[in-house]
């Protein structure tokens, strides 16, 4: 993860980050062409490639291949929507941030919820409402 980056920036590099959204968008299997034809830049076919089989390789992709030799064809394909994949980063991120820095994190949080967001200020306070709820009933 990259603190530094936005959006899918954070967790791609900005080539992997377009084409992981091209891949989401087309919601079925795409080709090295397709995702070169929909990126509108000048690259090359090997450097969508490289990057299509970097994403399969760190587990983003999965790759079916057909064909043999010079008629040989390559789909790919995410395996897991964009929600899940952010909602999954987001946990590991916030749950690897809470159990290495805890209270600051907690400080931090509340900060940051009330500078940007009151409405999450509410939403944090009826989750812990919530929380002591349950554990009372338990």
């Amino acid at each position: 993860m990259k603190l530094s980056g936005e959006g899918l920036n954070r967790f791609f590099g900005p080539l992997e980050a377009r084409i992981m959204e091209i891949v989401w968008e087309e919601e079925d299997e795409v080709s090295i062409k397709k995702v070169l034809a929909l990126l509108h830049e000048e690259l090359s076919v090997n450097t969508i490639m490289t990057v299509l089989n970097r994403l399969t390789e760190k587990g983003h992709l999965v790759k079916t291949s057909s064909g043999k030799g010079r008629n040989k064809a390559s789909t790919f394909r995410a395996v897991q929507r964009k929600e899940q994949f952010i909602e999954e980063q987001t946990r590991h991120v916030t749950e690897g941030l809470v159990q290495e820095y805890g209270q600051m994190v907690v400080n931090h949080f509340f900060d940051a919820f009330e500078q940007t967001d009151p409405e999450l200020m509410r939403l944090m306070e009826e989750r812990i409402r919530q929380w002591k709820r349950d554990k009372d009933e338990v």
